[in-house]
């Protein structure tokens, strides 16, 4: 569906949809106003797509503070665009997992390490292979470690601590994580029988689509003060990324709520344009329950990515010949891109309790902030976000204006611009993997299908995504880096 609404800008970055706009069927009642984080090239092809109409109805949401907004990443998505992020009020909003999204808290961990280029361009192969071959990875795959279902729920309720305590990590790991790789709200008796079945052999696994494992070179420093602060010293330094989520665990657990929210919506009597953003009021016992459940989905996803982290310490470990430890393989952050907070933010100069959903987005807390490492809080949170294969990634900083503007959000990653199915269509995996090669990327996969479906040139530029969030001052560039080689599911 095209475009037709109204558009109005205010500056090289920001859009906005007004609050009378009535939708493209005349049936909007919006409480708030869209705000859109672009430039004029993306919104070219953005208004091709339903995305914006989506802000629009988010609009609608009950109880709704602040605009209704969508990051530079933004495209089509379940109820709220990929790239949304909405703040309801925590005494009479909502709670929507559209807001959330399928694979809750897929989000990027970062770990920096004291290697440079030199040290390790004749072992990039043996290196991805070794990761490859230490991380279970690919649809459907398992994980190497087997929990009975009263350790599970550890998991679920405890999340990368659990890991930790477990011998997977070093007890540090947990500061670098966001909420210490623990929501406290989770309730392990609100997951479902499939949940459990489903998350059981998928712990420690990377999973397929758009995740991946990334040897990375750092290219360029944007920041030298945050870099210093972040432990990235100066280009050539290597860094490892890591970019998945809870696996089948949070889907099922998306898909099991979404039924009793539909059914929630009825029974409170809210009218809302999409099915999609089935919802129910904060205190109600659907949307209490719902928070504890997708807080455990959120804990299981920290604890895969800390079991994936010990096994990429691993992989270097036996490869270099040298301890983790030696290697300085510190964790620099850990961001969680699909879930609602409740958060406290200034809303028309006023400390209010609001549920933030992010759902692709990023959160970005500037300087000061107490839920912040305290070694970052002179220059604010990291800001991870990952390109794609062969295209850069980036490291940033939140900032004041994100406080201010965006609940403290930012932007996730490129955001698709070709759907998987015309993506497999227009490429061949393996030809792919030959081009990367060909460019010095060394790109292991368990299925070329999954190759050509995250093809670079099936996502935005990643360079524009975030030079439109530093643009707008939602978050400030201070490293980029580039794949040296790539672990594919």
């Amino acid at each position: 569906m095209r475009w037709n609404g109204p558009l109005e800008k205010l500056d090289d970055f920001r859009y906005t949809i007004p609050k009378d706009y009535k939708g493209e069927k005349g049936n909007l009642d919006m409480n708030t106003t869209g705000k859109i984080f672009v430039d004029e090239n993306m919104l070219k092809s953005l208004v091709k797509d339903n995305a914006l109409e989506q802000v629009a109805n988010v609009a609608c949401l009950p109880g709704i503070v602040g605009n209704a907004m969508a990051m530079p990443d933004i495209h089509w998505g379940y109820g709220f665009p990929i790239g949304g992020v909405a703040a309801t009020d925590a005494t009479d909003g909502v709670i929507s997992p559209g807001g959330v999204g399928f694979d809750i808290n897929c989000g990027v961990r970062l770990l920096r390490t004291d290697l440079r280029i030199e040290d390790v361009k004749d072992k990039i192969r043996p290196l991805i292979d070794s990761m490859f071959g230490n991380v279970p990875s690919g649809l459907g795959s398992k994980g190497k470690i087997r929990l009975e279902r009263n350790q599970l729920a550890d998991v679920f309720d405890h999340g990368a601590g659990w890991a930790v305590e477990n011998g997977y990590g070093w007890d540090e790991d947990l500061t670098y994580l966001e909420e210490n790789g623990c929501m406290t709200s989770a309730d392990s008796l609100k997951v479902g029988d499939k949940p459990f079945k489903r998350g059981a052999p998928q712990l420690g696994s990377l999973g397929a689509g758009n995740h991946f494992l990334e040897i990375q070179k750092v290219e360029e420093i944007l920041d030298t003060e945050a870099a210093k602060a972040y432990g990235i010293k100066e280009p050539g330094q290597i860094v490892i990324m890591i970019h998945t989520g809870s696996r089948g665990a949070g889907h099922q657990i998306c898909t099991d709520y979404l039924l009793q929210m539909e059914r929630a919506t009825k029974k409170y009597n809210m009218v809302l344009p999409d099915r999609q953003l089935a919802c129910a009021p904060v205190n109600s016992p659907e949307a209490r329950d719902y928070y504890a459940a997708m807080s455990a989905g959120a804990n299981f996803a920290w604890a895969n990515r800390q079991l994936i982290v010990h096994w990429v310490r691993e992989s270097f470990e036996s490869v270099l010949g040298t301890s983790a430890e030696d290697l300085r393989m510190h964790i620099v952050y850990d961001v969680a891109h699909n879930i609602a907070k409740k958060e406290e933010h200034l809303v028309e100069g006023k400390k209010t309790e609001v549920y933030v959903h992010r759902k692709g987005a990023t959160r970005a807390f500037g300087p000061g902030n107490p839920h912040i490492p305290s070694r970052y809080s002179d220059v604010g949170q990291p800001v991870l976000i990952p390109g794609d294969m062969g295209t850069a990634s980036y490291l940033l900083a939140g900032t004041d204006k994100a406080m201010k503007e965006t609940f403290g959000s930012t932007c996730h990653g490129a955001g698709r611009v070709m759907s998987r199915s015309a993506a497999i269509k227009r490429w061949k995996g393996d030809q792919i993997i030959n081009d990367l090669g060909r460019q010095g990327i060394y790109v292991k996969a368990k299925s070329p299908k999954v190759v050509a479906e995250e093809a670079p040139l099936a996502y935005k530029r990643v360079d524009d995504v975030v030079g439109v969030a530093h643009g707008a001052g939602i978050s400030k560039l201070v490293a980029k880096m580039v794949p040296l080689g790539v672990v594919k599911g």
